[in-house]
């Protein structure tokens, strides 16, 4: 028999729903099941959900053909449900690991009606709150159930569907259901609690509250919110129906606290209805006040409680006030404290460096006074190394869809070299640089600008990002903090906030960046604009790029191409160059590229095979090199997404794996959904190459498959579809 269905509902929650489901069905608890609730989600929710109910027979996937709204896609999962307790987990929340092992215990234990269970607030800067439930029960409770007006006190913890689980069969009998709107927990939790003759409590931390930075209801200002009042009027029909008036002071104290809670969140009431939304609580206040009267809280919130109770919002709006501006005042002696802290004289040897940089930043602050220049593109790519990547095809399909935009690349002194013919520029860090940074309407980059760079009104910044994530980026690399050393989290969130526009090549990539980098941008999930180019290349361009890097004709062309490894610098894979020549055979012409963040390096060949090895670290444009290459051998590398496009051969030489995804972090597993075949040492590596298993009917299956999740908008127009939005104005039909 299953012990527990989990009802997730899901909408807008395609980047964190993967870890959700994960942290589900992780758990070292088989009698379960997960009933995923696609409501109508206007992302990749839906395909998500399927992906997962494919492989998994514990998994259903439903995908409801309007938006009903968070409670009423929980009803349909809970019809669906056949597990003896309901366990309602949010999409953008997750389990703590092991947790599920002590809540069967319990529930096995002592067969509650409802079972608590403890949570904290994750937030996006890998902050956690204390545990909840320690703020209620200051003594763990022990497995003991009781009713509600046995510890009144069970009414503080946080009212939410998702920190208890429920028998389903108790909620059936009780007629209890979700009703629909905002707020929708409050009229299902309080009234389970107050129906329930067997409360469970478990003091273990088992969900994790994403504090999300950007999207969330909470933090969405609106009417809306008084839809709260509903809910709880909903709560004292319930009371009433239970026949639980002698918990009534109880629950209008927590009713009381919810309101002025919801008031004083400037995210969620606007300035101009909050009179309107304390009127209502006046209103509340007369209507539900128990007879015999009730405890005022002491204090500051019992002082609310009587200005409430008089109807004087111009006292309480002053109170308010008081209270931020003083909080507002310890923030900022916090701040100029720490710049204090740090706040030291520069050596002598620096100072002429700083003043000049001193006064080109003072240029660029003047630059920025005049207007924008409404015809003026910039365009940089990996911190100005030079013309290059989706930033590049994106110039060049605006150069022939919008001429009359001007597009100036900002480049390194040292990389000037590498531009093409005509390619309009300024050198980085001169004035020229300093101009167009300030003046420019578009700014086009594959990393982020500098701080310095200021996001001005009218102007569009396009975020192209340079490759599909398989190890963990932004946010995210702050659970694993030895890949992450020196990031300063807070000022990339400054960064991202200046991107209007981020460019994804696939579904998969656009969940991931959503919870890497948090923000109010818009996806342009339409195809990488580097990888048109290896859609539209023709036979003859590829036997000249073969040529160029030096392949004759029946020559097999591998490229290796290694990721770098922010976690062990200097660290090289096992790889030696002859001895997987000798593999490969008498044909084969092997051209070696490491990482741009790599010194060159690479091992110099003996001269037997050094006409067959090449190092093209320093080759401008990869999309050449994986044009004039046969198979693909890399690691962990974006290389293989775009690289797949060309339906080639690619190997995953992964010899670092278990230490890799345990410490850089890593967003799926490639040696399980590979794009081709796999080797975990050198030795297996020479093996694919000797036995032919890059090129067997299960490498080839494995390859299609990574090519329909991964390259499926590869049509060769993606740089044209980011130009008509970016510097057009059209949309996609």
């Amino acid at each position: 028999m299953t012990l527990i269905s989990f009802v997730v509902p899901a909408f807008r929650v395609q980047g964190y729903l993967r870890e959700c489901l994960d942290s589900i069905l992780g758990q070292p608890i088989a009698d379960i099941e997960v009933i995923g609730i696609d409501d109508c989600s206007p992302d990749a929710v839906g395909d998500i959900l399927d992906e997962y109910a494919a492989r998994d027979d514990r998994v259903k996937a439903v995908r409801l053909e309007d938006n009903v709204g968070l409670g009423p896609a929980r009803n349909v999962g809970l019809d669906l449900a056949v597990g003896e307790y309901v366990w309602f987990v949010d999409g953008d929340d997750w389990l703590a690991p092991g947790c599920l092992a002590e809540v069967a215990d319990r529930l096995r234990a002592t067969r509650p009606d409802v079972l608590l269970v403890d949570h904290v607030r994750t937030y996006w800067d890998d902050r956690a709150s204390a545990s909840a439930m320690a703020e209620v029960f200051p003594e763990p409770p022990g497995p003991e159930t009781f009713r509600l007006a046995e510890r009144p006190e069970t009414l503080e913890l946080l009212h939410t569907a998702w920190n208890r689980l429920l028998r389903r069969q108790f909620l059936a009998d009780a007629e209890l259901r979700f009703a629909p709107g905002w707020y929708e927990d409050v009229s299902f939790s309080y009234p389970a609690l107050l129906a329930a003759d067997r409360i469970g409590v478990l003091d273990v931390v088992c969900v994790n509250y994403r504090q999300r930075r950007a999207g969330a209801i909470t933090k969405t200002q609106g009417e809306r919110h008084f839809e709260v009042f509903h809910q709880w009027h909903r709560v004292f029909r319930d009371l009433d129906r239970f026949g639980a008036e002698d918990l009534r002071p109880a629950v209008f104290t927590r009713m009381m606290w919810h309101y002025l809670t919801v008031l004083g969140t400037d995210e969620r009431i606007p300035a101009e209805l909050r009179p309107t939304f304390f009127a209502r609580i006046t209103i509340e206040h007369a209507r539900f006040r128990p007879p015999g009267g009730h405890r005022v809280p002491d204090g500051l919130e019992g002082l609310k409680h009587r200005l409430v109770a008089a109807g004087r919002w111009r006292t309480f709006s002053a109170l308010r006030a008081t209270g931020r501006a003083g909080e507002t005042a310890r923030r900022v002696a916090r701040r100029v404290a720490r710049r204090a802290r740090h706040r030291v004289g520069p050596p002598a040897r620096r100072g002429v460096r700083l003043a000049r940089d001193a006064a080109l930043r003072e240029y660029q602050w003047i630059e920025r006074r005049r207007p924008v220049d409404e015809n003026l593109a910039v365009y940089a790519a990996y911190w100005y190394r030079g013309y290059a990547c989706n930033p590049a095809a994106v110039y060049e399909a605006a150069r022939r869809l919008a001429p009359h935009v001007r597009g100036v690349w900002i480049v390194r002194r040292d990389r000037v070299h590498t531009l093409p013919d005509g390619i309009e520029y300024v050198v980085a860090g001169t004035a020229a640089y300093h101009r167009v940074l300030a003046r420019a309407r578009w700014l086009i980059n594959n990393v982020n600008f500098p701080d310095s760079v200021r996001k001005r009104p009218g102007t569009v910044h396009v975020q192209t990002h340079h490759g599909t994530p398989v190890k963990v980026m932004g946010l995210d690399q702050q659970r694993y903090p030895l890949g992450a050393t020196g990031m300063d989290f807070a000022g990339l969130l400054r960064r991202v906030d200046r991107w209007d526009f981020s460019v994804t090549a696939n579904s998969f990539s656009t969940q991931m960046w959503e919870r890497a980098y948090p923000a109010a941008y818009t996806t342009l999930e339409v195809g990488y604009p580097r990888n048109d180019r290896l859609v539209t290349a023709t036979a003859e361009e590829v036997l000249r790029l073969r040529a160029e890097v030096g392949a004759g004709l029946g020559e097999r062309v591998v490229l290796y191409a290694p990721t770098h490894r922010e976690h062990l610098p200097g660290y090289r894979p096992p790889f030696d160059p002859e001895r997987f020549l000798d593999a490969v055979g008498p044909s084969g012409l092997l051209l070696m590229r490491s990482h741009y963040f790599h010194d060159r390096d690479l091992r110099t060949p003996g001269p037997s095979s050094r006409a067959r090895i090449v190092d093209v670290s320093d080759h401008p444009r990869v999309e050449n090199l994986y044009l004039a290459a046969d198979v693909l051998v890399t690691d962990y590398s974006s290389a293989m997404f775009d690289y797949a496009v060309l339906d080639r051969p690619i190997v995953v030489y992964a010899p670092d794996w278990d230490a890799y995804r345990l410490t850089r972090g890593v967003y799926f597993d490639v040696t399980a959904e590979p794009p081709g075949a796999v080797a975990r040492t050198f030795p297996e590596l020479l093996d694919v190459f000797r036995s032919g298993a890059l090129d067997t009917p299960e490498a080839d299956r494995a390859r299609t498959a990574f090519r329909e999740r991964f390259c499926a908008l590869e049509d060769g127009h993606a740089a044209e579809r980011v130009a008509r939005q970016v510097f057009l104005g059209e949309t996609a039909a």
